[in-house]
């Protein structure tokens, strides 16, 4: 039986890795390298500022490409257009992407909507979407979209002084990351992706404050996604030692590092599987 990168056969969906988490079996944490969209190519912001760009690449379906071959457990994709735009925008790309990779793709930036989650899910072939201004702003829509699409939902909880930020981290709100995510502890939701976004970009490491906000999150009972602020195979210790106490924190997203080099995406995954 061949085995995909979520832990099940070729033929399984990839929600069976979450079931696996919910039944309480130990898994390794998964490595997610991450492609940010922004004009059809490759960049990174700083802390979430599009001010603040850097192009890495101007062929994402072959930096996709990379990434698998150098053993990403998923692809994490987020549409920098879609969020400011509160729709997709780089559909093609993203189409294309999804086609030409073997491992799960994950999609963010601009999902607001039942219809495009349904077409992101359906059509364009995504894996998982992530949905984090309506999480907030529309509670019950996103309760009931949660539970029509189970474990294919991440809620995307972008933070800043651990207060989230939404619409594309343009605003800040007065709603604290853990107050949010609490209100759908018990869903079937694969995963929340919490994101400091004062470290996001700016290859200073994960600090302090933000691991235990991880920590505190996988308490929950929630499939908890570590974002913004790995720079270094330190870093993906740091997160893999916690996940050996809370083997919900079951994934890292790593973005600038890999680009400028600080973190390996062969040598992540090694040490996150050890």
């Amino acid at each position: 039986m061949r085995l995909t990168s979520h832990g099940g056969s070729a033929g399984d969906p990839p929600s069976r890795y979450f079931e696996n988490v919910f039944r309480g079996k130990r898994l390794r944490m998964h490595i997610l390298p991450a492609i940010d969209l922004r004009g059809g190519k490759c960049v990174r912001l700083r802390q979430g500022d599009y001010n603040q760009e850097t192009v890495f690449g101007d062929d994402p379906v072959a930096m996709a490409l990379r990434w698998e071959e150098a053993g990403g457990d998923w692809l994490h994709l987020v549409d920098l257009d879609g969020a400011k735009a509160g729709k997709p925008v780089n559909i093609e790309v993203i189409t294309q992407i999804v086609s030409a990779l073997k491992v799960p793709v994950e999609l963010g930036g601009g999902i607001r909507n039942e219809e495009t989650v349904r077409q992101m899910l359906e059509e364009v072939g995504v894996q998982r979407v992530i949905i984090g201004t309506q999480a907030l702003k529309q509670p019950e829509w996103f309760r009931g979209i949660v539970e029509k699409y189970p474990n294919q939902i991440c809620l995307g909880l972008d933070a800043r002084d651990s207060m989230v930020a939404t619409e594309g981290w343009l605003d800040v709100s007065e709603t604290s990351a853990l107050e949010l995510a609490q209100q759908y502890v018990g869903l079937p939701l694969a995963a929340v992706i919490y994101t400091n976004i004062a470290n996001d970009g700016m290859m200073k490491g994960i600090d302090d404050r933000t691991l235990a906000d991880f920590r505190d999150l996988a308490a929950l009972g929630l499939n908890v996604i570590a974002s913004g602020g790995v720079t270094t195979l330190n870093d993906i210790r740091k997160l893999r030692d916690i996940s050996r106490d809370e083997p919900r924190l079951i994934g890292a997203i790593t973005g600038r590092a890999i680009y400028e080099g600080t973190v390996d995406v062969a040598e992540a995954v090694r040490v996150a599987r050890s």
